[in-house]
């Protein structure tokens, strides 16, 4: 395989990734913009890999035919093996937090360098070392796009200690209307034997990155209904 299609199959299948993973980071999915990049990326390397072991074990059964049977056997099986335990390793790094998955770019690199360690071992330097530059581009300067050009949504729970409910809901409503906050789930609390007790309603809301916790808790306090504002 010539260098400049190794280069080129690389940056394809960043830009295949990348227009599926941007789709997916917009639509605030677990597995984002980089994910996608890292295991098309990945995907590409074991399949030149692949190709580059085939087109080797064939030059050697030209230079000796006696070596014929040698196509018959299955020269990609060890790595498969490799990539298959890897991905239970990966699977170990990822975490379910508070309503959100994390790791998962973390467990997308740990596969692909998996890939890239396979054809270091069968001494594909060229391809091995480009695949590691494109990778550590992607970790490195992408991380910064996604933080940048990304709004990507973070779920909060919010304790709200009110006076009455409907002006609390009504309050509630027009403020996260106001700025883009999506209510998933809201929770109501009330102890029936004792009405002089303070009401709790429990609001659980996707925020986007932007906005700070500190800066709802904030605005939410001044509104004369609302008693106190708690981060859950």
């Amino acid at each position: 395989m010539i260098w400049y299609e190794v280069i080129l199959r690389l940056i394809l299948a960043i830009i295949v990734g990348g227009l599926i993973g941007y789709e997916r980071e917009y639509k605030n999915r677990p597995a984002g913009f980089r994910t996608h990049i890292l295991v098309c990326v990945g995907a590409a390397v074991i399949s030149m890999i692949q190709l580059y072991s085939v087109q080797e074990t064939t030059n050697i059964i030209v230079r000796q035919p006696v070596l014929a049977s040698a196509l018959k056997a299955d020269i990609g099986r060890l790595g498969a093996q490799v990539i298959t335990g890897v991905g239970f390793l990966g699977a170990g790094t990822i975490m379910h937090d508070k309503g959100s998955v994390k790791g998962l770019t973390t467990a997308a690199s740990l596969w692909v360098v998996a890939c890239i360690g396979l054809g270091v071992g069968l001494g594909y330097y060229f391809l091995t070392v480009s695949a590691t530059v494109v990778v550590f581009l992607i970790l490195v300067s992408l991380k910064q796009v996604e933080t940048r050009f990304f709004q990507k949504s973070k779920i909060q729970k919010f304790e709200v200690q009110y006076v009455d409910k409907v002006e609390l809901v009504t309050h509630m409503e027009e403020y996260f209307s106001s700025r883009s906050i999506k209510v998933q789930n809201i929770e109501f609390e009330l102890d029936e034997e004792d009405e002089s007790l303070n009401k709790i309603s429990l609001y659980t809301v996707l925020v986007p990155r932007h906005i700070k916790s500190s800066e709802i808790i904030r605005d939410l306090c001044v509104y004369e209904g609302i008693i106190k504002v708690t981060l859950v």
